[in-house]
């Protein structure tokens, strides 16, 4: 039995989890569900003794994991996201390791050999563990959860990695297990929680959202007690017929699915089973049902409505939080134009405390206002390289020596500072090379 009482988890000024409080019982397999971030492998980690808790408790068949941690965790058989596996191990040398580990007291060669079949992996146990596929890494890793054959299972991911027939192999192992077993299971495979688990908790934003059986979630968030069933006869008068029993509220009828087998879509009243006097009805009629189903939600859609705030009441600063950040931005927008009218001013103070034509280019480079103009040139008019000297430039670095004469570079790059001097006196931006490079014939 695992008792989880006001946990929660701080790393400085973020909470992780927040006073979260639930109990699994003697074998039961609980889901313990949430998007990303949301806290669920923190609380797991809390529950095997990995991190500690700010505050709370964590019992374990009721021992305190931070109270008693070495009594406690021999009660668990852990597996995280991640397997711990020494990789240039075999399977079969590192599971003898594990069972070392955990002080064991079963019988060694029967009890790892029932551990091997149990999670097939029989047939690589000689094999080193950096050989082997994702998918059987991961059930040696739930292997080594299962030596000693502790009473309670935490298993984070199980299924990561598996082709689909494994995963059908260990979700019928998990389901066996939890007949004598207490098993919590974290996946974001919905569709393997709804199947193997008896009950599920949700947790969002560090706090349990939802902690209820699967039935029972799906009808409290969809409100509705729905059926849907397909009955032989005619349309018409089913629809009548169905209108005429007690505590029925709508009926919708579908197409016709099979000859002469229409689908009908039946909401009744919070709490009112009207599936005999349904068949009571169809009975009378001497027509036949086909299919029943409780149209009740899936657990993917009620994990969806929870998570997403869809039909949840939601605590009135988060909802808000999103309004008011999004009522500040078209306000971000209408001032954020008028910021550059005070540019030309501080350009202008650049100009003056900036040493030469290169601390004006520098000051101007980058800001809202235009680059102040030479003497002599209009307001705004962009300063042009010299044609010609640009011309006897390219005609220079064509006449020039090849690059292995040393001696000429030094000439090369003192005419090139001189022209980034220039350059600098023109207004023009240092941001952009003023003069093209040398090319490297011998590239």
């Amino acid at each position: 039995m695992i008792e989880v009482k006001h946990l929660t988890k701080q790393y400085g000024d973020k909470l992780a989890v927040n006073d979260i409080s639930f109990t699994v019982e003697d074998g039961e397999i609980l889901g313990l569900l949430g998007p990303n971030g949301a806290g669920k492998s923190t609380t797991m980690n809390m529950l095997t003794g990995y991190i500690s808790s700010t505050s709370g408790q964590a019992l374990i068949n009721g021992i305190d994991i931070l109270e008693d941690p070495i009594k406690a965790k021999a009660q668990i058989g852990y597996l995280p996201e991640l397997p711990p596996l020494y990789l240039d191990m075999t399977v079969m040398g590192y599971l003898n390791f594990v069972y070392d580990l955990k002080k064991c007291k079963l019988p060694r060669r029967s009890h790892l050999k029932d551990v091997c079949n149990l999670c097939r992996i029989s047939d690589v146990s000689g094999r080193v563990i950096k050989h082997l596929s994702k998918g059987y890494r991961q059930r040696v890793g739930l292997a080594q959860a299962l030596i000693n054959n502790p009473p309670i299972l935490i298993l984070d991911e199980p299924t990561v990695g598996l082709d689909p027939k494994q995963i059908i192999e260990i979700r019928t192992l998990v389901k066996k297990l939890g007949k004598k077993h207490t098993v919590i299971l974290s996946s974001h495979i919905l569709s393997e929680v709804q199947e193997v688990c008896d009950r599920v908790v949700i947790i969002n934003h560090g706090q349990i959202a939802a902690n209820d059986t699967i039935d029972n979630l799906s009808k409290a968030v969809s409100g509705v007690n729905r059926l849907v069933v397909r009955i032989s006869g005619p349309k018409n008068e089913v629809l009548q017929a169905i209108r005429a029993i007690d505590d029925v509220t709508k009926v919708r009828a579908d197409m016709e699915r099979e000859p002469k087998i229409f689908e009908f879509e039946i909401e009744a009243k919070p709490n009112a089973d009207i599936r005999p006097a349904l068949n009571q009805m169809v009975k009378e009629h001497g027509w036949d049902i086909y299919k029943m189903d409780l149209g009740v939600m899936t657990l993917e859609d009620a994990f969806l409505k929870i998570t997403m705030g869809e039909g949840v009441k939601l605590s009135s600063e988060k909802s808000s939080a999103p309004a008011a950040e999004k009522s500040a931005a078209p306000a971000a927008e209408t001032t954020a134009p008028e910021e550059p009218a005070a540019a030309p001013a501080e350009a202008e103070k650049a100009e003056e405390d900036a040493p030469g034509g290169l601390g004006r280019a520098r000051a101007a480079h980058g800001r809202a206002g235009p680059a102040p103009a030479p003497a002599g040139e209009p307001h705004g008019h962009k300063a042009q390289a010299d044609p010609d000297e640009e011309r006897q430039a390219r005609e220079r670095r064509q006449a020039a020596p090849e690059p292995e004469a040393a001696a000429a570079q030094p000439v090369d790059i003192a005419a090139a500072e001189q022209g980034d001097a220039a350059a600098g006196e023109r207004g023009l931006s240092l941001s952009v090379c003023p003069y093209p490079f040398q090319q490297d014939n011998h590239l």
